[in-house]
């Protein structure tokens, strides 16, 4: 009996091949050298902290591996710290450092992180308060283009309590990219450790300098490795509480048999989206331009969230088509052929209303109808053409879906 659903490629109903991936913001395609490194990788036998001969080869193994993330990414091997994925990375600069922190000087009893940022780290901030009463989760906020406001930062910061302060390089919703050489001018002055979760600005933005944060998170399915492995980037001074128990490995904080095939394969991925970055930078904005001028032909009261000329990453594309219905918007286009957002797909498959765009000053009202478009290494010209082709019908109906339920 053949399957309907592996017979057409996609739930959707279109050949996968016919289909438009405009969700890289999501996930990426995996590449195939990171998928020849993985597949390589594990056929090594043995665990690494093993002495016999085949501990030692999957040793070296994993040792190669970590070599090379940590040459691509310009520090010492120490530094890194390998986890399942960005918001392990998130968890553990946040919560884990914070803890740290206070135990260091309990003066510290505050985080602070930027309104718009990744649940994986709004959430564990306010967590913080279930753990010890001793911390309070600080929001800083953000202006129309999703900026962090200078002068707010500042003010959040100048009583010297806050021990970690955490903002997104690149918003994994719209693209917005934070200057940190700006915050970190204004954090250093308190003494006040700078963590920036840049997993969705790997290859869309320059990484920031060493002499600007101290923690840099970043995940493996954003740049073409396997879903299931992250770093988090962590300076030496950096303090630490009490991650998880066991074997002490990665400097104590986060114990457990690491796992080299995953690690050879983010460095597989990583190098390749760095040495690819600048041409594909260009290749990828010329689609996203492409993008926003198909759009605007067919509706030009479509509003992009963030200005070309605003600070952004330059492969997210997100629009708000006034009176549409979202969720009925991305059926339709998925049943056309388009795989899109509304923004993260870090919340269980529920679209909900989106706090980062209410941080940037929209209402729920002014926010219906948003789309996240989101390009990639593999993104074409057919992508673009497959979803100006699928827009017009889309849109149309899901405003009528719009009108019965506004």
């Amino acid at each position: 009996m053949v399957n309907a659903a592996a017979d057409c490629g996609s739930p959707g109903g279109t050949p996968e091949e016919h289909r438009a991936y405009l969700d890289h913001a999501a996930t990426t395609v995996m590449r195939p050298v990171a998928r020849e490194a993985f597949l390589e990788a594990s056929t090594v036998r043995g665990n690494p902290s093993s002495v016999h001969a085949s501990g030692r080869r999957a040793r070296a193994v994993l040792d190669d591996a970590l070599e090379a993330i940590a040459e691509l990414l310009g520090v010492p091997r120490s530094w890194l710290i390998m986890t399942s994925g960005g918001t392990e990375a998130d968890n553990l600069a946040i919560r884990a450092v914070a803890l740290g922190a206070l135990a260091a000087d309990p003066s510290r009893t505050a985080v602070a992180v930027a309104a718009t940022d990744h649940p994986a780290v709004i959430a564990t901030a306010r967590s913080l308060a279930g753990l010890t009463p001793a911390i309070r989760a600080r929001t800083l906020p953000v202006d129309s283009r999703g900026v962090l406001r200078a002068d707010d930062a500042a003010q959040q910061l100048a009583d010297g309590a806050v021990g970690v302060l955490s903002a997104a390089l690149v918003n994994n919703e719209t693209g917005a990219r934070q200057d940190l050489a700006a915050l970190a001018a204004l954090a250093r002055p308190h003494g006040t450790l700078v963590h920036t979760d840049a997993v969705q600005g790997v290859g869309h933005a320059d990484l920031p300098s060493w002499n600007d944060v101290d923690l840099l998170s970043l995940s493996g399915h954003k740049i073409g490795a396997p879903v299931g492995v992250g770093v988090l980037v962590a300076k030496p001074e950096v303090p630490f509480g009490v991650a998880s128990t066991g074997g002490g490995q990665q400097r104590g904080v986060r114990s457990g048999t690491l796992d080299l095939a995953h690690a050879a394969a983010f460095a597989a991925a990583l190098r390749a989206t760095l040495e690819e970055r600048e041409q594909e930078n260009v290749r990828v904005r010329g689609l996203a331009r492409r993008l926003r001028e198909g759009i605007l032909a067919i509706d030009p009261d479509a509003r992009f969230t963030l200005a070309e000329d605003s600070p952004q990453s330059g492969h997210i594309v997100h629009v708000v088509f006034p009176g549409a219905d979202s969720d009925s918007l991305l059926f339709l286009l998925d049943e056309r052929g388009v795989d899109s957002s509304a923004g993260s797909a870090c919340s269980a498959g529920v679209t909900q209303a989106s706090p980062v765009l209410a941080a940037m000053g929209m209402t729920d009202a002014q926010a219906r109808g948003a789309l996240r478009l989101s390009l990639g290494w593999t993104s074409t010209e057919h992508d673009v053409e497959v979803l100006l082709r699928a827009l017009p019908e889309s849109l149309s109906r899901a405003r009528a879906v719009g009108a019965l339920f506004g």
